[in-house]
């Protein structure tokens, strides 16, 4: 199989598809592999390295969608890449699709076969792609905030940790998986008070295990939302619904309720957000305010910090890589129904049920697409 590697032009995305020894795996197994030239130069990866492992550096992204028989990316395709796809051929990435319908519709047409990272689910139940994302956003998550209470940002001027006699920042994370579990390890290790809020009493449970005294656990209602928000400075939302849009558990009178100042970030934005306030924002102007409230709400939050996310991803997804390129997508699907969840649009048609109902539209079983 030939297996392309586009550069990413997401607006500051420096993340790639696949790394040096991902490429060298694929060419042990008999597989060409097209990088574009300088893909990884924003992960201090060079095109030398590249060809050292096996990969054939090509000059312009166009080449790669018109060769490869598989596009493995990092970020949703924007418009000029999804205008490259073609029918049958195969793209494995982030898609999203449940706040993008633009998107959707466009790999729609184009009729390719387009496998997702984060609706592919292991045997527990876990998103084992989306995970690797999900700690650095939830790590992050905290950095920014912090940035985001500081004066220069906009903020009330909080520093989360407080000083001896001045009380720590309060922060509330919504959702207790990985990206909140991993926000919650930041902020306690920063010695913020910090409380966090689910509809899952045994995840509650774990948390309380884990963390002990350090942190406060409150089951999931809107009133409990409420009352935590309006004393929180920093709120971080950290809600998943596997492959649906994210539910709008903040709405704007909540926010009134905070001190002008406090800060809000969405790691759900990319599911469009559980703000109501919230509106995708990038890198290269993460913030802004509504009802006197920072929000920070980049939608490819690991991209900040690409070399880390990069390999972490890749040592996530290499396996199913593999599989695709070894066996086909049809094969590889066939004999994994696990992976056969990560398929969301094949032959024009949507095939997973929560991107379809985000929108309202038809969708087929994915089992269809192996007939």
């Amino acid at each position: 199989m030939i297996v392309g590697v586009p550069k990413e032009i997401k607006t500051l995305e420096f993340r790639v598809g696949l790394v040096p020894d991902s490429v060298s795996e694929l060419v042990r197994h008999g597989h060409r592999v097209l990088v574009q030239a300088t893909a990884g130069a924003g992960i201090s990866v060079t095109d030398e390295e590249y060809v050292r492992a096996g990969a054939e550096i090509v000059a312009d992204a166009a080449k790669i969608f018109a060769a490869a028989d598989m596009i493995v990316k990092v970020k949703e395709p924007q418009p000029q890449e999804i205008a490259m796809l073609r029918p049958g051929q195969t793209l494995f990435t982030y898609l999203h699709l449940a706040a993008d319908q633009k998107q959707m519709e466009g790999l729609q047409k184009s009729k390719a076969v387009c496998i997702a990272y984060e609706t592919i689910p292991d045997a527990q139940g876990r998103l084992p792609l989306l995970a690797p994302m999900s700690e650095v956003a939830g790590r992050m998550s905290v950095q920014v905030g912090a940035h985001c209470l500081e004066k220069e940002a906009g903020g009330s001027g909080i520093l989360l940790g407080g000083v001896p006699g001045v009380p720590a920042a309060e922060i509330v994370v919504l959702g207790g998986g990985v990206s909140g579990t991993n926000a919650i390890r930041m902020a306690v290790g920063m010695e913020a008070q910090v409380t966090v809020i689910d509809r899952s009493i045994s995840r509650l449970r774990e948390l309380d295990e884990m963390f002990g005294s350090r942190i406060q656990t409150l089951y999931s209602s809107t009133d409990a939302i409420a009352r935590s928000v309006a004393k929180a400075d920093l709120v971080i939302g950290a809600v998943l619904v596997p492959g649906a849009a994210a539910p709008k558990l903040v709405t704007r009178a909540m926010l009134r309720s905070m001190r002008p100042g406090s800060a809000v970030v969405d790691i759900a934005i990319d599911q469009g957000g559980c703000f109501e306030t919230s509106r995708p924002t990038t890198h290269a102007a993460p913030t802004f305010v509504e009802e006197g409230v920072v929000h920070y709400c980049v939608a490819n939050m690991p991209g900040a910090v690409p070399r880390t996310s990069t390999f972490a991803l890749n040592n996530a997804t290499r396996p199913y890589v593999l599989a695709l390129a070894d066996k086909g997508w049809k094969k590889a699907l066939a004999e994994d129904t696990l992976l056969r969840q990560g398929l969301n649009v094949w032959d024009g048609q949507i095939t997973n049920a929560e991107v379809a109902a985000a929108f309202g539209v038809a969708s087929i079983s994915p089992d269809r697409a192996l007939a």
